[in-house]
């Protein structure tokens, strides 16, 4: 770890700070889990080892719960599941994923120390657990997690205080960072990176976090002075700094102080009305409209969870008709309607309307992001996607070279998804140049391509407030 030292950051307790320069891409460390298990609701269609989503996985024959790709996996999660699957066992039933890691954690432990590697810049008795800053029912699940614990652990265990057990459930409470799967679009489990528990917040951050190969990559968005506090945004800044405020409060129990958040940076142009020909829309008039996409959203993920999607674009055909006459393309709540538009009609196959919402999307992004963040890049990529889809090949190359620029510095060249873009920008590349030699011919290939589908289709809709998942796990 010579790249960083640890030091008291002013405000913020210990932080990380840069031991020399960096600039946008570098891989300031990266770090295996000391732990980490799969979500409760993926436990049987993720391998338990490598985190794969796999259409058959074979069982583990004594706990019945673990699932692996195939032998090599399971032979090289033993090590850690050996004891998971006799407590398992024992118990009679498998408890939830925040017990299951601590135990894992505890075990590792108990086996190898405090410090389990060279590269460990801290213990676990050393990081914060905010335990007395819990609310009372957020306190109440605690200590029934605690309690079903020590029924859970195994008596041939070496056995813990109870003040050592409720550090560690606080301590991957508000540090547990969420671990995707092989092509990083999804959050599947979650682990607890030591390190990285040392990096700061700050709601326009100088570095990112990703998932790559199994360890997090911690990756500079831009130029980093030598003795610079590293820090990543704990929220998304697709929020109010008021929200962001609050949610950082809730979840992370600390005060933001940056100065986004002191300035109120951006947040008019958050909830801005739309101006034409330089003349603005009556501020009650952009209330309103601000409103009634608020209750929109409220309906629409009724809809999402009925399944019920042609309710869906029935309700974002309203709110978009009524609404963007009035709000400006960067207003959060419009932007939200146009990313769920564009992400149900790509499902339902509707190509060419999915990717006029998702270039608003873009634009809208692009004016609030900042230029090298992940958040935005995946939005280009969906938008380069669908415009492919379309048939509008000169858009659809811009918009995956624009995501493909921004992702090889967010999530770096060998990550899977950078991977799919590079191969999705040579072959768009390869047809803009047949589109402009001969429209006919590319727009025969380009038929014959979609049957093949050679650029995987969106998944099923998820929660509108869900967006690009943020890998800061929390608890819900």
């Amino acid at each position: 770890m010579e790249n960083v030292t640890v030091f008291d950051s002013p405000g913020k307790g210990r932080g990380l700070k840069a031991n020399k320069e960096f600039w946008a891409g570098d891989v300031i460390f990266s770090e295996a889990s000391l732990s980490a298990v799969v979500f409760d609701s993926l436990s049987e269609r993720i391998c338990h080892s490598c985190f794969r989503r796999q259409d058959k996985l074979q069982r583990c024959g004594q706990c019945k719960f673990a699932h692996y790709c195939d032998r090599t996996c399971q032979r090289a999660g033993w090590a850690e599941h050996k004891q998971e699957c006799g407590a398992i066992k024992a118990y009679g039933k498998v408890p939830n994923e925040n017990i299951r890691l601590v135990a894992r954690i505890m075990w590792r432990l108990d086996k190898e120390g405090g410090v389990v590697s060279d590269m460990q810049l801290t213990t676990l008795e050393e990081l914060e657990d905010h335990i007395a800053d819990m609310q009372e029912d957020e306190l109440k699940e605690f200590k029934v997690d605690i309690h079903n614990f020590l029924d859970y652990w195994p008596r041939n265990s070496k056995q813990h205080t109870i003040d050592d057990i409720s550090h560690i459930f606080g301590v991957i409470n508000c540090n547990g960072f969420s671990v995707s799967d092989q092509r990083g679009l999804q959050a599947v489990g979650v682990g607890l990176f030591p390190n990285l528990c040392l990096v700061n917040h700050d709601c326009w951050p100088n570095c990112t976090v990703i998932l790559n190969h199994g360890k997090i990559e911690l990756r500079s968005l831009g130029k980093i002075a030598e003795g610079e506090e590293l820090t990543v945004a704990y929220v998304d800044y697709l929020n109010l700094s008021e929200e962001r405020r609050r949610l950082l409060k809730m979840q992370y129990f600390f005060d933001c102080t940056c100065e986004h958040c002191k300035n109120g940076t951006k947040d008019d142009l958050k909830m801005a009305g739309r101006e034409v020909e330089g003349v603005k829309p009556p501020e009650e008039q952009v209330k309103e409209a601000t409103d009634y996409c608020f209750q929109m959203m409220e309906k629409l993920e009724t809809s999402r969870l009925a399944g019920d999607y042609h309710e869906v674009v029935k309700i974002c055909r309203e709110c978009i008709k009524k609404t963007e006459p009035i709000l400006a393309d960067t207003h959060i709540y419009l932007l939200r309607i146009w990313s769920t538009m564009s992400e149900v009609q790509s499902y339902l196959q509707y190509f060419e309307e999915a990717a006029e919402y998702a270039r608003k999307m873009v634009d809208g992004y692009t004016k609030l992001y900042n230029p090298n963040n992940a958040a935005l890049g995946m939005a280009a990529m969906r938008a380069g996607v669908t415009h492919w889809q379309a048939g509008l090949i000169e858009v659809g190359h811009g918009m995956i070279c624009k995501a493909f620029a921004i992702l090889m510095i967010t999530h770096g060249p060998t990550h899977p998804i950078t991977k799919d873009l590079e191969a999705m920008r040579m072959q768009t590349e390869m047809e803009l140049r047949m589109f402009k030699q001969n429209e006919y011919v590319y727009h025969s290939m380009r038929e014959a391509a979609l049957k093949n589908k050679p650029m995987t289709m969106m998944h099923e809709p998820k929660s509108v407030e869900e967006g690009i998942k943020n890998l800061f796990h929390r608890r819900k």
